[in-house]
């Protein structure tokens, strides 16, 4: 372990600064010694747990120096959505000095904070406590997801797009192939898609891919996963799901997209749609594989006279 630098200065200015450094952090900072007694703490700690200071038993007047750490951290335990693995993994960060630690906590009122942790060591390795600091990163994490769900979305169906189809697909055929589980995936398009498009309009196409995806994915389970992969071509990830299972789901979607219908002007706009099915097989090397044959029997389905479904061919 490195070694504390000198500072050049007094001890009185050295109190000074490390204290105006406390009091101006962002984080809650906790600094307990090898004993788990507390030997600092400032403010900004009780604002980002939500505690008071009077809520801590005993004759303290807001200072818990030289107080036991639990004091403060049974209270937090109070107020943490996980408390038994909050005083797991305090109690193993004790128990091994040497990790250090960055981490999220889920807290009861939906907030979230960001902890972080490390050992203080002196001379000749020796352990002389453990400083913590927590912040309110619950912001930032709502920032984060939606940028995360924005990058995940097809922005006008709001239903999943092709990198996250992909992402989706990787891990249930990793899954299937470990546990020897299902997978199939239907691919659908919407039938002379071109013309909707040339006779109502653009604006018109859109409200049709909208109510396509309202139809469809009220006919699927939550595991199941519907994305938007091209134009007008969708696909629908089915994990537990063997070819038959999802050639008769497919055919029910089918029957359901072809009952939708929207009004535009004095018009009543119909629309039907095409489906491939294939499932997973002993030689696939990826979900490609499957989405080839599902995209092959997809086209089979349009050159048969589109709004029917198709299954992969055997062999």
């Amino acid at each position: 372990m490195a070694k504390t630098p000198k500072t050049g200065l007094d001890s009185e200015f050295e109190r000074s600064l490390i204290t105006a450094i406390y009091e101006a952090s962002p984080d809650g900072i906790l600094v307990v010694d090898d004993r788990e007694m507390i030997v600092a703490h400032n403010q900004r700690f009780f604002e980002v747990f939500g505690i008071s200071s009077d809520e801590i038993p005993g004759d303290h007047g807001g200072v818990l120096t030289s107080k036991s750490e639990w004091l403060l951290l049974s209270r937090a335990l109070e107020l943490v959505s996980d408390p038994e693995g909050f005083r797991w993994r305090v109690e193993e960060l004790y128990a091994n000095p040497q990790i250090e630690e960055k981490c999220e906590i889920a807290m009861k009122d939906g907030r979230t904070l960001e902890r972080n942790s490390r050992a203080l060591w002196g001379e000749q390795n020796r352990y002389l406590g453990r400083v913590w600091f927590f912040r309110d990163i619950t912001e930032h994490k709502k920032i984060q997801d939606a940028l995360l769900e924005m990058s995940q979305l097809d922005p006008l169906t709001g239903v999943a797009n092709r990198r996250c189809f992909d992402y989706r697909a990787s891990g249930e055929f990793l899954r299937a192939r470990r546990f020897g589980r299902d997978l199939s995936v239907v691919m659908l398009d919407i039938d002379h898609f071109k013309r909707i498009n040339d006779r109502w309009g653009h604006a018109a196409g859109d409200k049709v891919l909208k109510k396509l995806c309202e139809s469809v994915q009220a006919e699927l389970r939550e595991v199941d996963l519907l994305a938007r992969v091209g134009g007008e071509e969708f696909a629908v990830l089915m994990p537990d799901t063997n070819l038959d299972g999802a050639f008769l789901l497919a055919e029910r979607l089918r029957r359901c997209v072809m009952a939708q219908e929207l009004i535009e002007g004095e018009d009543i706009i119909k629309f039907t749609a095409s489906f491939g099915v294939a499932a997973l097989g002993s030689e696939d090397k990826s979900p490609d594989d499957v989405l080839k044959r599902a995209d092959v029997a997809l086209y089979a389905a349009k050159g048969a006279g589109r709004n029917r479904t198709m299954r992969e061919s055997p062999g």
